[in-house]
């Protein structure tokens, strides 16, 4: 059996290089991620985002490279979606999924992280937990007044933070959110920008996004991705005065 990677990085990304019919996706991409960190990646499309996002939650497998989660405890290139799932990996997509025809209170006890074949019989004592649960969620995205509201009828920024919570309700160690602060009004971005800090609390968070002013409001580590590595990688200040940074993506 292989040793364990020793490394304190609750996920670890070295050499990843993925080919799709002869184009790199990846090449060479390397990212290290501490437990409890907030990190955002930016870059122009095609840069590798979603991919790399794909490889973390076994959608995509690498052609070459290492990617490890847990100080190195799981190799995440030989697990499936559904064990990566079991681990502790969230994602949250760009497009809002939630179930139109059932309330805000419903789509987050339809997320709840339970065993299927145990709740049966321990329903009658988990209930109350449940309803702890979804009522620290509403809390957390700000949305205890719109409970019973069908979340069809939502805004799309509301959609987008009822999203956030199905996903805390499964108690991710790790989120990875797509592009949240897309079509969303000012106000908005904002009040995400303070939800996935207040969720960084708790949970590891990387965040896809292009929004430059919604990256400043997070106010975390910025790792900026260019034809499937990395480009730059430091504080939003220190890369967006990266030449190389403003020539292929914030010059345009």
């Amino acid at each position: 059996m292989l040793e364990p990677h020793t490394t304190s990085a609750i996920l670890y990304l070295d050499g990843v290089t993925v080919s799709f019919d002869g184009f790199k996706a990846l090449s060479q991409l390397s990212l290290v991620v501490e437990p409890g960190e907030m990190r955002a990646i930016i870059g122009p499309n095609g840069a590798g985002k979603t991919t790399m996002m794909d490889v973390v939650t076994g959608k995509t497998r690498p052609d070459h490279g290492e990617v490890f989660f847990e100080q190195g405890t799981y190799d995440l290139s030989q697990l499936d979606e559904t064990e990566i799932a079991e681990l502790g990996i969230g994602r949250k997509f760009q497009k809002p999924t939630v179930f139109e025809m059932h309330t805000v209170e419903d789509n987050l006890l339809l997320a709840l992280k339970d065993d299927r074949r145990v709740r049966a019989t321990l329903l009658w004592r988990s209930s109350s937990a449940q309803e702890q649960r979804i009522e620290d969620i509403l809390d957390t995205i700000r949305m205890k007044s719109v409970r019973s509201r069908v979340a069809g009828s939502l805004s799309h920024g509301q959609k987008q933070w009822l999203e956030i919570g199905m996903l805390l309700a499964q108690d991710p160690k790790l989120l990875l959110v797509d592009e949240p602060a897309a079509g969303m009004t000012d106000a908005e971005t904002r009040q995400t920008a303070e939800l996935l800090k207040e969720i960084n609390r708790d949970h590891t968070v990387i965040v896809v996004e292009h929004d430059m002013t919604f990256v400043r409001d997070l106010g975390v580590r910025v790792t900026c991705l260019h034809e499937g590595s990395v480009l730059a990688e430091g504080s939003i200040d220190q890369v967006s005065q990266n030449e190389r940074v403003v020539e292929v993506y914030l010059g345009r």
